[in-house]
């Protein structure tokens, strides 16, 4: 019992559970545009197929991308472990943002699946994953994250405080830094 309230207290074992749900900041642009092309590849497959068992697939994809990056997800690690390292350079932006957008696609794969299995309305399941389609196609395929923008106009709206991202709102210092990383 002591033993426990001691390992509780530990500060260097508090960190390493927050450390577990954090999520990185900055993001590798290419890595986030790829786990987006896996979620427009298993989001076609299923408007393609009808398999609504993708739907929580998706939901858990994106509940573990939400609280820790892409520590705990298949297509996160793959993502930014394999295939964006032979992308070329990272090209860094703020992960607030991204964050924020992985959120949603939670929010909309958990009410595709609930759709789907406690309503018993496929077709509107069908629909949600449909719209996760067309936006995760804009992210993968012209870097346009809809999340990303939202987040922004939450931020200017004065929803989202300013000190969530620092980066978002110096956007001129976010250039400067990611030119030194890359040496340009």
């Amino acid at each position: 019992m002591v033993l426990a309230i001691k390992r509780a207290a530990d500060p260097i074992r508090v960190r390493s559970r927050a450390g577990v749900f954090s999520f990185p900041n900055p993001v590798n642009e290419h890595a986030a545009r790829i786990v987006a092309a896996g979620v427009a590849v298993l989001a076609l497959t299923t408007l393609v197929t009808g398999w609504l068992w993708l739907a929580p697939v998706l939901a858990v994809g994106f509940a573990a991308r939400t609280l820790s990056g892409p520590r705990f997800s298949l297509l996160g690690r793959l993502a930014t472990q394999v295939v964006a390292p032979r992308l070329g350079p990272a090209r860094l932006v703020p992960g607030p943002p991204k964050r924020f957008a992985q959120a949603i696609g939670l929010g909309l794969t958990t009410v595709a699946t609930l759709a789907a299995y406690a309503l018993g309305s496929p077709a509107l399941a069908l629909g949600l994953v449909a719209v996760l389609l067309v936006f995760a196609s804009l992210e993968s395929v012209f870097g346009l994250c809809a999340g990303c923008w939202l987040f922004g106009l939450l931020m200017r709206a004065g929803v989202i405080p300013a000190d969530v991202c620092a980066e978002c709102n110096d956007v001129t210092r976010r250039y400067a830094e990611a030119q030194a990383v890359n040496g340009s």
